[in-house]
C-alpha cells in the first residue's frame, strides 16, 4: 500500500489554483493512494498543525467541477519562507515528524518561484536525513515569472481578463468630445508579462491601448509625458497599460516617487501599489485636463467567471503530472514546467525541472519583444494562444457557483 499524500498552496492565489488541487487530488486517489490531506495556509499552517482530510471535503465528483470554477486558494496560503536547514534544523525536525506522523510519502506545494523555495529545502533536508518522502511543485503564479516553464498556470487566465478590461475601456474613454488620460496599472512585480497582454486588445474591432510600459525597460518620466501629450493631441483620449514595478534610471519604482520607502513581504518583495496615481497627478498638474489611475489589483487574479480553458485544463495537468512524478517514476525535488513544442496548432508537453534552478529566479519578458512604449507581435503571439477557450460556470440563483471549506 503506498503512502499518503499531502497538498499544499502558497503566495498569491490565481483562479486556476484549485484546479491545480483538483489535479493532484483526483491523480492521487485515481492510483490508489489512501489518504490526501490538505494543509491549510500552506506549510505555515500545517506548522502550526493545519490540515484537513480532503476526502471528507471532495466527497463527490461535482466538488472537483467547483474546484475547478472556484478562485482563490480553496486550503488558504500564506507567505512564509523557511529558514535555511542550518540556521534552524529544529524547524525541519518539526515538519518532518508531522509527516511521519500522518504517514506521508508524497509531498505537493502549489505555487511560484519563491513558494518552490519550500519544495527545494525540504527536498534538501530529506535527502541529508535519507527520508523517502518525495517533493515536487506544481508552478503557479499570475506574473508568469517562473524560469524554464514554457508559462505558468494562472497566467493565461489573468491576460485573458486584463486584456477583456482593457479592450472595455478603450470603449468607455473615447465616449466624451474633451481630452483625458486613463493610467491602468497592473501586476506582475518586476516582470511584465501581464501588462504585455495588453497588447491583445489590438484589433479589427478596436484600437487597443495606446502605450504600453513594462518594467525590463527603464521608465522615463519625461518621454511617458512627451508619449501621452502627442497621443492626446491626436486624438483627444489616451489609454496606457503601466506595469506595477517600472523603475526610473537610478532603480527606484515609480510608485516611490510619491511615498516613503515601500513596505516588504517576507521573501523581502516591495510591495507595489501607486505608480499609476503617481502619474496621474503629474498629467493633471502639468497638461491641466482630466486623468484617471485605475489599479485593477486582485480583480486580475481571482476573475474566474472569464477564465481561459486552456489555462484551467493547463493547470489541472500540471497537478497530475505532479502525483504521476512522484508516485509513479520516484520523483523528487522537482518541478513540473511546461514545454511548448508547437505555436499552430498550439501544443505542449509537461517536463519536470531542478527545483534549484526554479526557486528563487524570476523569469523576465526578453527585451527584444519590448519597444519604448509597446510591445511586439512576437509578444501578443505569444500570449494569445494561452487565453482560447471558456469554461461554462454552474448557477446557482444568477450568479456562479463556488466551493468552499
Amino acid at each position: 500500500m503506498k503512502g499518503n499524500v499531502i497538498v499544499g498552496q502558497s503566495g498569491g492565489p490565481t483562479c486556476v489554483i484549485n484546479s491545480s488541487l483538483a489535479g493532484v487530488y483526483k491523480t492521487a486517489k485515481d492510483l490508489g493512494i489512501e489518504k490526501v490531506y490538505g494543509m491549510l495556509h500552506g506549510i505555515k499552517g500545517f506548522m502550526e498543525n493545519e490540515y484537513i482530510d480532503l476526502d471528507e471535503k471532495l466527497p463527490h465528483n461535482i466538488d472537483i467541477d467547483l474546484l475547478k470554477r472556484t478562485p482563490a486558494s480553496y486550503l488558504g496560503s500564506c507567505r512564509y519562507k523557511l529558514p535555511e536547514i542550518c540556521a534552524d534544523r529544529s524547524v525541519y525536525e518539526k515538519i518532518f515528524a508531522k509527516l511521519k506522523e500522518l504517514e506521508i510519502e508524497y509531498f505537493f506545494y502549489i505555487g511560484g518561484n519563491d513558494s518552490m523555495d519550500t519544495i527545494k529545502k525540504l527536498s534538501d533536508y530529506a535527502k541529508e536525513i535519507n527520508s523517502e518522502i518525495r517533493f515536487v511543485g506544481v508552478p503557479k503564479t499570475i506574473d508568469n515569472d517562473l524560469a524554464i516553464t514554457d508559462h505558468t498556470p494562472g497566467f493565461g487566465s489573468a491576460a485573458k481578463y486584463i486584456a477583456t478590461t482593457l479592450k472595455e475601456l478603450v470603449c468607455d474613454c473615447r465616449i466624451y468630445d474633451c481630452p483625458a488620460v486613463t493610467i491602468v496599472e497592473i501586476m506582475g512585480r518586476n516582470a511584465g508579462w501581464l501588462t504585455a497582454a495588453a497588447g491583445l486588445v489590438r484589433g479589427e474591432d478596436c484600437e487597443g491601448v495606446d502605450l504600453i510600459f513594462l518594467p525590463e525597460k527603464v521608465f522615463d518620466v519625461n518621454f511617458f509625458m512627451k508619449r501621452v501629450k502627442e497621443v492626446v493631441a491626436e486624438k483627444k483620449y489616451c489609454v496606457v497599460a503601466l506595469s506595477e514595478g517600472v523603475r526610473i534610471t537610478d532603480g527606484r519604482f515609480v510608485c516611490e516617487l510619491s511615498a516613503d520607502d515601500a513596505a516588504v513581504d517576507a521573501f523581502g518583495h516591495k510591495m507595489m501599489s501607486g505608480s499609476a496615481k503617481y502619474l496621474e497627478t503629474l498629467v493633471k498638474n502639468e497638461m491641466g485636463i482630466k486623468a484617471r489611475a485605475i489599479e485593477i489589483s486582485t480583480l486580475q487574479r481571482c476573475a474566474s467567471h472569464f477564465a481561459s480553458l486552456t489555462d484551467i485544463e493547463e493547470a489541472f495537468d500540471c497537478g497530475a503530472a505532479a502525483v504521476r512524478a512522484a508516485v509513479i517514476n520516484n520523483e523528487t525535488g522537482r518541478v513540473v514546467c511546461m514545454n511548448r513544442i508547437s505555436e499552430v496548432p498550439y501544443k505542449i508537453t509537461y517536463d519536470l525541472a531542478d527545483v534549484h534552478n526554479i526557486a528563487n529566479v524570476e523569469k523576465t519578458v526578453p527585451l527584444e519583444w519590448i519597444t519604448f512604449d509597446y510591445v511586439t507581435e512576437e509578444a501578443v503571439s505569444y500570449i494569445r494562444p494561452l487565453i482560447q477557450g471558456e469554461l461554462n460556470p454552474i448557477i446557482n440563483d444568477g450568479l456562479p457557483r463556488q466551493i468552499k471549506l
